[in-house]
């Protein structure tokens, strides 16, 4: 396991950047791993783990321990809401209308969510297009069953680093924004396995890691 080898990695790039580790939230993904390596990293004093399918994290949530704090990090289908709400800590995709009017009539309690915004040259990656978080972050505040606590995007898969540092830091002027108009959103999510380094550098507070951390 290298959960404590990624733990020094985020330290260091914090430090790099001037910030304090303690800025940065590690969330553990468990994507594809076996419960017993999710007991292992567990035992080694990770408590937030994210899951990209509601299927997986449902399977996999009374199986571990009640003290996990769960993110759904992947792409959200409506008709998988009611089911996924009361066992997630965060939703980080929150990224299109119709996704908002389902978390309305599902939800019991406000959601912690993130907005998902399109920020790689990838036409498989989802979120809102920049141009338009504001006027659609307008509408999730003016939703009670939502609290947005900020942003989450992913960089284009790639090895060209400056373009990865370009795209975090266009996601990093666009959280900015939000607290101009939002003050109380304090999550920026972005950074996985391959770039989280050059994500906390760009201002990250919150990094997605699962290869990295569970690789022999």
């Amino acid at each position: 396991m290298s959960y404590e080898r990624v733990l020094e990695r985020i330290s260091a790039a914090a430090l790099r950047a001037g910030r304090s580790p303690e800025e940065v939230t590690l969330v553990v993904v468990t994507k594809n791993q076996p419960l017993e390596a999710i007991r292992a990293v567990y035992g080694q004093g990770a408590r937030q783990f994210g899951e990209n399918r509601v299927q997986e994290l449902l399977a996999k949530k009374p199986l571990l321990p009640s003290d996990i704090q769960w993110h759904l990090i992947g792409h959200l289908q409506t008709n998988k809401v009611k089911a996924v709400l009361p066992h997630i800590k965060l939703l980080h995709s929150l990224d299109r209308e119709s996704l908002l009017e389902e978390i309305r009539k599902r939800a019991v309690e406000p959601i912690p969510c993130l907005i998902e915004v399109k920020i790689a040259q990838e036409p498989t990656k989802h979120g809102v297009l920049p141009e338009m978080l504001l006027s659609f972050a307008e509408k999730v505040l003016s939703e009670p069953k939502v609290q947005l606590r900020g942003l989450m995007g992913m960089a284009t898969f790639t090895s060209d680093r400056a373009q990865i540092r370009r795209e975090f830091r266009t996601l990093y002027r666009l959280f900015e924004e939000l607290r101009r108009l939002h003050p109380a959103a304090d999550i920026l999510s972005m950074g996985m396995s391959q770039d989280f380094e050059i994500a906390i550098e760009e201002g990250s507070t919150l990094v997605r890691v699962g290869t990295a951390v569970f690789e022999p």
